[in-house]
């Protein structure tokens, strides 16, 4: 009797809200793993019903020519063959993209996990933060500064040396230049968080950037300073940031993180 008078847990009465007052915050990748399940849902998916239809098409034709029916199994046959073609070709393009988030969010994860260690040092870590049609991958809010990351997460090559130049202004990855200048990238993401923050704030807080590559060994031919963007591997980056001045008093720290956490949970209820 008692079990039939309570109500239970996991179907809401009516007139009721959620628990939680604002949406959580973003894990690291998530940006990535939301375009992963875009395309199985909706093109990959998409691709593999139209094949499947018109397959099944193609067996009732076949059928009724097997059962003397007025048939059209050559006519169904090749605009299946023709269809099948393309929608292979498809599948193999969407496969080969799947490949690259897949790696790509692994990198994030893998780097954002890192990070997460730095917030034994005081650091406060923030992930996946939306913009107008790009990403920043990791926010760094500490007493050393504020830092955007960037996560590069490449397969290394078979032969030669897995090596990353960096000259101040260029990057090359294993003796080619990425199509997507990463420190563009960088700069143009630290600047929009500068802004951001200018916004809510009314205070001007500058935003280093940092380039990670996990996995690869980074060298540089320059000095890494606050007037270029850094290009590390992730293990390299807690003993820059314990070398580098204050820039960042706790207040500040605070006042910086709590804004941006407000940014990103308006974001999540926009989306």
């Amino acid at each position: 009797m008692l079990s039939a008078t309570v109500a239970r847990a996991d179907v809401p009465p009516p007139d009721t809200r959620s628990p939680l007052t604002a949406p959580p915050l973003r894990n690291p990748g998530q940006s990535l793993d939301e375009e992963i399940h875009r395309i199985i849902d909706e093109d990959a998916s998409s691709y593999a019903m139209v094949a499947t239809l018109l397959l099944v098409i193609t067996m009732m034709e076949w059928f009724r020519w097997w059962l003397n029916l007025p048939p059209q199994p050559l006519l169904y046959t090749v605009i299946t063959v023709v269809v099948i073609l393309y929608v292979a070709r498809k599948l193999f393009v969407l496969r080969r993209k799947l490949r690259q988030l897949r790696l790509a969010r692994d990198g994030e994860r893998a780097v954002g996990q890192f990070l997460e260690t730095l917030r034994m040092r005081g650091y406060r870590v923030l992930h996946d933060l939306i913009g107008d049609g790009f990403n920043v991958d990791h926010v760094l809010v500490g007493e050393a500064g504020l830092f955007t990351v960037e996560t590069k997460t490449y397969h290394k090559p078979a032969k030669g040396k897995p090596e990353i130049l960096y000259d101040g202004e260029h990057v090359t990855v294993a003796g080619h230049v990425p199509d997507r200048d990463p420190i563009v990238q960088a700069k143009a993401q630290a600047q929009w968080l500068q802004n951001i923050l200018q916004e809510s704030t009314g205070r001007r807080f500058k935003v280093q950037p940092i380039v990670l590559y996990p996995g690869w060994f980074v060298t540089t031919t320059v000095k890494l300073n606050r007037d270029i963007p850094w290009v590390l591997n992730p293990k390299a980056l807690p003993s820059f940031l314990e070398h580098c001045s204050a820039q960042l008093s706790n207040h500040d720290a605070q006042l910086a993180t709590y804004h941006l956490s407000r940014f990103m949970r308006a974001a999540a209820r926009v989306k």
